[in-house]
């Protein structure tokens, strides 16, 4: 009824004309205004999910809605100048940790060069050829044009070479079964004043051979010291077996007449080594059959006496080279270090006198020493000169 009563009058007022200044109209339309005011209010209470905003709500969400735009806005520009600037660059201990904790992240190395890349070295061979340099004149990359020319140690002249290792294989198998087993023994048994009497009688029979090769060579004052030695051993030092000579302050020089036939010319021979005899030379062999003659052992005409010194001399010989075996069996081609070692010995021996004045000696001091012998023309047991009274 309340619904009908207020269309009615709302219907009439709808149909009827109003008229500018008419006081009835602006009552009526007042009233109609309050009236949908108040529907308007009964509406928005009963509506269930609609908050009822406020005039200082209003404002609140508005002054919120510019202060993110406001944040929006900043962040936009710093996202333009962070893309502006070159980005950092990767931190090596990041990468590291990184390596520590999943070995795929770590930073990958960084690429070869191209020359690096065509090098079929290894970087070992790269790193030791940038320090000391390639021979070969591949790569060197420290080389100095300024440095004079590298030293050029002359090979052995071993054209013979194929024999001379079976001879000396042959002569290691020798050495290794008997001579080398007798020196050990010998050095056991025999106490070490007992030996040095041994090599001193032997080397002081050495002497005639030394001072004869000694004249032939133009040295006639080492020929004299050789002659003193001799007869000053011999006599006080009781058939040489103490030598008083040394402390006289006579040198000992060892001379045979292959150096005396390299002082003549015969300056290059072919490496030749003979069975059970070893090292020698062409040159060498051809002294040997030259200094038999001059040997005071070789003119003992007993050979039982003469055989046995022979041999006693063999292994003296062999035990003062004892100390050597370390230094041959580590060697990765023992043929050859015998052999180049030998012929540059024999090369000090023959032209030692001129290395020695203009102060160029470029052999290590074991090579040098006379006490290393090799085996003398006088232990040999049997020479082409061996004559029919000789037994």
């Amino acid at each position: 009824m309340a619904l009908a009563a207020h269309t009615v009058p709302a219907a009439a007022q709808d149909a009827a004309p109003v008229l500018p200044g008419d006081p009835s109209a602006l009552t009526i339309d007042t009233a109609a205004l309050a009236a949908a005011a108040q529907a308007d209010a009964a509406t928005q209470a009963t509506d269930a999910g609609a908050p009822v905003l406020t005039d200082s709500a209003r404002a609140l969400d508005a002054a919120v809605a510019a202060t993110d735009a406001a944040q929006a806005e900043a962040l936009a520009g710093a996202s333009a100048i962070a893309d502006a600037q070159p980005a950092p660059a990767p931190d090596a201990s990041l990468d590291y940790a990184l390596a520590q904790v999943d070995p795929t992240a770590a930073a990958t190395p960084p690429a070869e060069p191209a020359a690096a890349a065509d090098d079929p070295r290894t970087q070992a061979e790269r790193d030791f050829d940038a320090l000391y340099g390639n021979p070969q004149g591949e790569y060197n990359p420290v080389a100095d044009p300024t440095l004079p020319a590298p030293a050029n140690v002359p090979g052995g002249y071993d054209p013979w070479e194929k024999y001379n290792r079976k001879m000396h294989r042959f002569n290691n198998a020798v050495d290794r079964g008997v001579a080398k087993p007798l020196a050990r023994a010998y050095t056991k048994v025999v106490p070490r004043p007992i030996r040095l009497g041994v090599s001193n009688f032997f080397n002081n029979l050495g002497q005639p051979v030394s001072m004869v090769n000694a004249l032939l060579q133009g040295k006639p004052k080492q020929a004299a010291q050789s002659l003193g030695r001799f007869a000053l051993n011999t006599t006080l030092g009781i058939g040489g077996i103490f030598d008083p000579a040394t402390a006289a302050k006579l040198p000992n020089r060892s001379e045979d007449f292959g150096q005396t036939l390299g002082v003549w010319g015969w300056k290059r021979s072919r490496y030749f080594e003979l069975p059970f005899f070893g090292p020698r030379t062409v040159r060498d062999a051809f002294g040997a059959v030259g200094d038999a003659p001059l040997s005071p052992l070789r003119r003992i005409e007993r050979d039982r006496i003469r055989i046995g010194l022979q041999g006693l001399q063999l292994v003296d010989i062999r035990a003062q080279l004892l100390p050597l075996d370390n230094l041959r069996e580590g060697a990765e081609d023992e043929y050859a270090l015998v052999r180049d070692s030998w012929m540059q010995r024999r090369d000090y021996q023959i032209f030692g006198d001129r290395l020695e004045k203009n102060g160029d000696t470029a052999l290590p001091d074991y090579l040098q020493d006379d006490s290393n012998p090799s085996v003398p023309a006088n232990a040999m047991p049997v020479m082409p000169t061996d004559g029919a009274g000789v037994r």
